[in-house]
């Protein structure tokens, strides 16, 4: 009996092992490309032929790619979609969970109707929106990141909205009576109760917007064409969408650098977003 159970247990670690080198491998061909001088991706070694810092190098001091500033525009963006997202969702699922007035089933139908099409279906309606945008005010029109700010912040309002109604649906009635009974309005209800014991699942709203903003491409790329003003995944993009030439070290580099900040985002809000992720299923 015995046996088999160590038996159980090489196979459960050899299985996990498997797993961890599969999703660790492409990480480890990103770093080994962003130290390889050639610019391209080696095939026939583990290791680069050549180990140079001269792709992160070219991305502080070429001209032509204005690496800082791809990475300030990704921040900007992704810091004030979250912190936007959280809060307008927030105040959003509170209404729709605890007050009643006319029209709330029909917003919460309409709300979900919206996310079963997919976002790339209004792609041209939302550029031709934001062209005209551009004609009475250019600072959030096509082309500027505030412009893609106001984009993300329609998109992501839907699904916060559902997750942080669910959330809240959990959470006892009898706290909002009990405040009630002691003078508390409907703001001191929402401030005073729903918002920290809601803290763990805003946390996780947050970092995956941020995350999911940060990353984002497709709109990026069609509404960002100014070099200045591209995210860092829209400019990263430059190295290797050629027709002829790719040179992928810089881009690894590139990807290398942009990921530190959201690996120390995410592991610093670790604590929050486990909390966040059972919390429904603890609650209630």
């Amino acid at each position: 009996m015995s046996k088999k159970l160590g038996t159980n247990h090489v196979w459960k670690h050899a299985l996990a092992i498997s797993l961890v080198l599969f999703t660790a491998f492409p990480i480890y061909v990103v770093i080994v490309t962003s130290f390889d001088p050639t610019g391209g991706i080696s095939t026939n070694s583990l290791l680069p032929v050549k180990f140079s810092f001269d792709n992160y190098t070219l991305l502080f001091t070429d001209p032509r790619v204005p690496y800082w500033a791809w990475m300030k525009n990704s921040f900007i963006i992704a810091t004030a979609t979250a912190v936007t997202s959280v809060a307008i969702g927030a105040a959003a699922a509170f209404a729709f969970s605890r007050l009643r007035f006319k029209g709330r089933k029909v917003g919460l139908k309409a709300l979900l109707l919206i996310q079963v099409f997919p976002s790339f279906l209004s792609l041209s309606a939302i550029y031709v929106m934001m062209e005209q945008v551009f004609l009475i005010t250019p600072t959030f029109g096509l082309g500027s990141i505030w412009g893609l700010y106001l984009i993300y912040i329609g998109g992501s309002l839907g699904v916060n909205v559902w997750l942080l109604k669910g959330f809240l649906d959990s959470i006892p009635l009898e706290l909002d009576e009990s405040a009630r009974l002691d003078g508390a309005s409907v703001p001191q209800v929402f401030w005073l109760i729903f918002l920290p014991l809601a803290a763990p699942v805003l946390a996780v709203i947050g970092v995956l917007s941020f995350i999911g903003t940060f990353n984002e491409f497709v709109l990026a790329s069609l509404f960002l064409q100014d070099v200045e003003n591209r995210t860092v995944a829209v400019g990263l993009q430059q190295f290797v969408g050629g027709q002829y030439v790719d040179t992928w070290g810089p881009f690894a580099a590139g990807s290398i650098i942009a990921s530190v900040p959201l690996v120390i985002i995410f592991l610093s809000m670790q604590r929050f977003i486990i909390g966040g992720l059972t919390a429904g299923a603890t609650k209630g």
